[in-house]
Order: structure tokens, then sequence, then C-alpha cells
């Protein structure tokens, strides 16, 4: 019983994550397009509340939550599936840890890029959502 709830507040936590990696690089994207001082001041606010009230907290419940799981059912360590999610997951913190760069630059006045790199890059979680996803359902190997 332990595992389905730890499960349950696992995809919960994932779901929360997800939503802020997809929305955070849209604010970056009307972030650079923005030409007044109080649109740049209330992205970065913005930003920086989804990114340290929702993002941060959600990931680290998401990786808490998957190793309690993984400590509990060890035998997932010895399968190609979990291997290859655990790799994207890797990626996939690391894409996070880039959005908290990206917010850092914005925060200090510097545009850096595009609206259409941001458009882009927004476009990344949705390739390790599906990847992801794909792997835990299917267990392609």
């Amino acid at each position: 019983m332990l595992y389905l709830w730890l499960k349950a507040f696992h995809i919960i936590a994932v779901v929360c994550w997800f939503a802020g990696l997809f929305y955070l690089p849209r604010l970056f994207v009307y972030h650079a397009m923005s030409e007044d001082a109080a649109s740049r001041e209330r992205f970065c606010t913005m930003e920086r509340k989804l990114y340290r009230g929702i993002m941060g907290p959600s990931m680290i419940l998401t990786l808490v939550l998957g190793a309690w799981m993984l400590y509990l059912n060890p035998a997932w360590l010895t399968q190609g599936w979990m291997h290859a999610k655990l790799t994207l997951v890797v990626l996939l913190i690391g894409y996070h840890h880039a959005c908290g760069a990206m917010l850092k630059r914005f925060a200090r006045g510097e545009k850096g890029r595009s609206h259409v790199f941001y458009r882009w890059f927004n476009e990344v979680p949705v390739l390790f959502l599906i990847a992801i996803v794909i792997l835990v359902v299917v267990k392609p190997f």
C-alpha cells in the first residue's frame, strides 16, 4: 500500500514539475519580447516565483519519491528501460538548471537570446515527457 501512495504522489510531483518546465520558457518568450521596464520586472517576479516556489520543490519531491520507489523495487535498476529513463531524468535536471541560469540572466537585465530561441527551447521538455512516459509504460527494453 505504501508503494501505491508513493507512486501517486510521485506522479503528482512530476505533473507539477513539468507544468513549470512547460511554462517558464514560455515566460522567457514573452520576457524577451517585452520592451518596458514594468513588464520586464513583472516577468522577473513571475519567473522567480515559478522556479523557486513550484519547479524546485516539485523536482525535489519527484526525485525523492522516485528514489524511494527504487529503494522498494531495486530489481528495476537491472532493467534497460529504467537506465534510459534515469538518463533522461538526469538530462531533464540539467534542463531545469539551464532554465535557472536563464532566469538569473533575465533578472540581471540581460536578454541574451531572441524570443525565437526561447520558443524552440520551450519544446524540449515535450520530448523528454514523451520519451519518459513511453519508457515507463511500454518498457521497450
